[in-house]
């Protein structure tokens, strides 16, 4: 079940804001030893309501709420949108302070990697794939960033949310494999009304490739349709979703694949749980949205 746009709930909860690695393990370490559950939310700032939802599930499932808004190099391609990724900190202070979050974490990328780097950590085999294979290191910048936040803040919980599904399952596997004892959240994807998974990146988009954008969450339902249907060849259902991006000027698809929603292989033939996942280029920006299939039902 997809979740829906809702306003954010107004609270006078005073927010602390830490910048240094130093003050955010004091913060969270005293959390604990008051006998707090600690959940974090890790984000890149440039906050919409798909991230608030996040907060708002650490909130319910954890005692002292961590955000982290850190824009990681790291996972950015020489080519891609570092040095105009959306960076608005008032804002997102402002919003994560009305949700009641406790600790705001903030560092620079000099705080965070004061030296070359000379220690990454990579999920092999996983990374390489969906994002993985169209964005090179792409996955080994997540997973080092969020193995140092992890290690930083030493959470209970960590809240992801689905719309970065192969992310999740990357994530996953870094968790279960270098035992960290963090217990791992995903929540649904946040659409905006007319279907559009809501990204940081929707604000690079003038109003007709907005609409342009929507083709990937009509892909998406037309794979979905046919599923109900009782389709069960991938290669059809692929096909089915290719289609409706031939009929889409002005956007050009990246991916468009079924896998398995824990080890990222792509299937044949759905038996049971599976992953339809896609990334298109609108104008010169990359969006990314998915859907999960299971048995004769499917939710996103």
């Amino acid at each position: 079940m997809e979740r829906r746009a809702s306003p954010p709930v107004a609270t006078q909860f005073p927010m602390q804001i830490a910048t240094t690695i130093e003050s955010t393990r004091a913060a969270s370490r005293a959390a604990r030893s008051a006998g707090k559950r600690i959940g974090l939310v890790p984000t890149m700032g440039a906050l919409h309501e798909g991230h608030l939802s996040l907060v708002r599930v650490a909130k319910a499932k954890s005692d002292f709420v961590v955000v982290s808004l850190f824009v990681n190099p790291l996972q950015f391609g020489p080519t891609e949108d570092l040095a105009k990724y959306p960076r608005t900190f008032e804002r997102d202070r402002e919003m994560l302070e009305r949700e009641g979050t406790h600790l705001l974490f903030a560092p620079t990328a000099a705080e965070m990697y004061p030296t070359r780097d000379a220690t990454y950590v990579n999920v092999e085999g996983l990374s390489e794939r969906l994002d993985g294979q169209s964005r090179p290191g792409h996955f080994r910048g997540v997973t080092t960033v969020v193995s140092k936040l992890f290690h930083i803040v030493e959470p209970d919980i960590a809240i992801f949310g689905q719309k970065d599904a192969a992310q999740v399952a990357i994530i996953r596997r870094m968790v279960r494999d270098l035992n960290f004892p963090v217990e791992i959240v995903v929540a649904p994807i946040v659409r905006e009304p007319d279907g559009l998974a809501m990204s940081s990146r929707n604000a690079y988009l003038d109003p007709h490739q907005r609409q342009q954008a929507l083709v990937l969450s009509r892909s998406l339902q037309r794979v979905q349709e046919l599923f109900r249907k009782g389709e069960r060849s991938t290669e059809k259902l692929v096909a089915a979703g290719r289609e409706v991006f031939a009929e889409q000027a002005g956007v050009r698809p990246d991916y468009l694949s079924i896998v398995d929603p824990e080890s990222l292989e792509t299937l044949t033939e759905i038996t049971s749980d599976a992953l339809v996942a896609v990334a298109a280029y609108v104008g010169t920006t990359r969006l990314i949205d998915n859907l999960a299939l299971n048995g004769d039902k499917s939710k996103n």
